[in-house]
This record gives structure tokens, sequence and C-alpha cells, in this order.
């Protein structure tokens, strides 16, 4: 299964609906957003992806909670307000977080249900194994660190393999 990851648009509506076309034309099955959308519109490119979508909200979308919950139901993809968990369809999951809540995603990366466990929050790319977890952050769609491009990344379960897209 190929999944599409996106973080922190923090408002960028555009910025998150040509992530996920470009995510969409790579062959991803799902779309996973971690949180920090800024506003409840900008979750809006998710309902409007061909593909299912799932999400968290972050740090920055406390004050937008209800909202959010409302449109990501309206669009019709599954939003928890801790933590989503994606079936890759051969018994394993991937979970999505924030990652401001550490103690939350240490239990999901230590807990040993996932195989995939993906964060947002630090801005910053990331692919490392922790243990026999692949933890994944898709660095941001706003204010990246570490690296001057807007980015996203796109699992390939069946390969193992992380690969991230610049968005333009």
């Amino acid at each position: 299964m190929k999944v599409g990851i996106v973080s922190d648009s923090h408002g960028r509506v555009r910025t998150l609906r040509r992530a996920v076309d470009l995510l969409v034309a790579r062959g991803a099955e799902a779309i996973v957003h971690c949180g920090d959308f800024g506003s409840a519109a900008g979750i809006a490119p998710l309902g409007e992806a061909p593909v299912h979508a799932y999400a968290v909200p972050g740090n920055m979308d406390r004050r937008y909670l209800a909202e959010l919950r409302h449109e990501a139901a309206a669009g019709g993809a599954t939003f928890d307000l801790q933590a989503v968990e994606v079936p890759l369809g051969d018994g394993r999951f991937l979970a999505a977080v924030h990652g401001h809540n550490e103690q939350l995603l240490s239990d999901l990366v230590l807990g040993g249900r996932f195989a995939y466990v993906c964060h947002g929050h630090t801005h910053v790319a990331d692919d490392r194994l922790v243990g026999s977890v692949r933890l994944i952050c898709p660095g941001a769609l706003r204010s990246p660190r570490g690296r001057r491009d807007l980015t996203c990344a796109l699992l390939d379960t069946e390969s193992d393999r992380v690969e991230f897209l610049t968005v333009a």
C-alpha cells in the first residue's frame, strides 16, 4: 500500500491541496495529515482527495477542534483527537499523531502494535527505525526546519520505502 503523509500545513490550504494532488499522482492510496492545520478550512483538501484521508489535530489547532471534527466528517475523513490508525491491508497498521505529546508518541512507538508511526510537529523530515517500528516525519508544508523545501512523504509498505517529495 502507498500512503501519503503530510503535516504542519498551518493554514496553507493551496499548499496542502498541491501536496495531496502530488501524492495521489504518485499512487497514494490513502493520505495521512499529522496535524497543525491552522484553521477549520485547512482540512478541506483531505475531503476533496479521491482517496481516504486520516487526520489528527496539532497543538496549534486547539481552538478549532470542534470545527475540524465537523469538517473531517463532512469530507469523509477519519479524524481523532489523539491518534489515528490506518489499516495497511496485510494485518499491519500505521499510527499517526501530531508529536507534541511526547509520551503518546513514545507509547505508540514502543507499544509494538504498529509497523509505522508518523508524526509532525518538528517540521523536520525524518525517517528512522526505532526497534522494529519505522518512525516517519514528512517535514512541513509551512516553515520547514533543516531545509528550505516544503515536503511531504510517500510510504510504500510493500517495498518498505519512504520517499520525501518537494511540494512546489
